[in-house]
């Protein structure tokens, strides 16, 4: 029973990648939904009504994340891009990192204090070096509000009775446990970050081809869904909830 039960699984499954695979470029976008067309005019995907600029929360960190100032924003990538290089090709530490842009300050203030006086003939005051406390604040906010929404829309999903939306979070969290086994957690946020900084102006740029491919794709995992529902979910016997309670 169990091979018959797998050899039909492998049917089910190949079936369903034969018919993406033949159908999706031929497929229109109104087989996801009749009369979506002019829908998706006015709303776009999972019904976006603003701009990908103010979804993103528009302002200075928008305009980082879709370009808008390319100096600024290829800036930020290849600071972080050097981050990881230092930490993960060049085997450095954080703590050896810190130490050592210590000692260079040290350095250089130690210099600056002792020479100063031999070349100007007065003592030359260094300055000092103060980080603003309302950068940490501003920061441990920032990450504190992060973690809430997440913390928050976990506990929606698991509130809400919706097994779709659910099943969809389950899923999501295994596939970053899997990622996670596969690279460091120093890696994952270089490639969240990097992903964040390159698919967002991709996406406005290829904006109406990507929307028609997921409209396409979703349309075609429905139909699918509806025919294994149809085919083996729907003949699954089911118990009378009902008549046991009554009992």
């Amino acid at each position: 029973m169990s091979e018959r039960s797998e050899s039909a699984t492998e049917k089910i499954m190949s079936s369903i990648m034969d018919t993406i695979a033949d159908n999706l470029p031929k497929q229109k976008s109104g087989h996801f939904d009749p009369g979506s067309v002019s829908d998706k005019v006015k709303n776009k995907l999972f019904g976006r009504q603003k701009t990908l600029h103010g979804v993103l929360g528009g302002g200075k960190p928008a305009d980082v994340l879709l370009w808008r100032n390319k100096k600024i924003s290829s800036s930020v990538l290849a600071l972080a891009t050097a981050i990881w290089v230092f930490f993960e090709w060049l085997d450095y530490h954080f703590l050896t990192i810190v130490s050592f842009a210590l000692v260079l300050g040290m350095v250089v203030q130690f210099i600056w204090s002792n020479f100063s006086n031999m070349l100007s003939g007065s003592p030359s005051q260094v300055p000092r070096v103060e980080l603003p406390e309302e950068l940490f604040v501003n920061i441990a906010i920032a990450i504190g509000a992060q973690v809430n929404k997440f913390m928050c829309f976990l506990q929606d999903v698991s509130c809400e009775r919706n097994l779709k939306h659910f099943v969809v979070a389950i899923a999501g969290l295994w596939a970053a446990a899997v990622i996670g086994s596969w690279c460091n957690f120093l890696t994952v946020i270089y490639i969240g970050f990097v992903c964040v900084h390159t698919l967002p102006v991709l996406y406005e740029k290829y904006e109406d081809q990507v929307d028609d491919f997921l409209y396409n794709l979703l349309g075609l995992l429905r139909d699918q869904y509806q025919k294994l529902d149809q085919g083996v979910l729907s003949k699954i016997p089911k118990g009378n909830m009902k008549a046991k309670k009554n009992e």
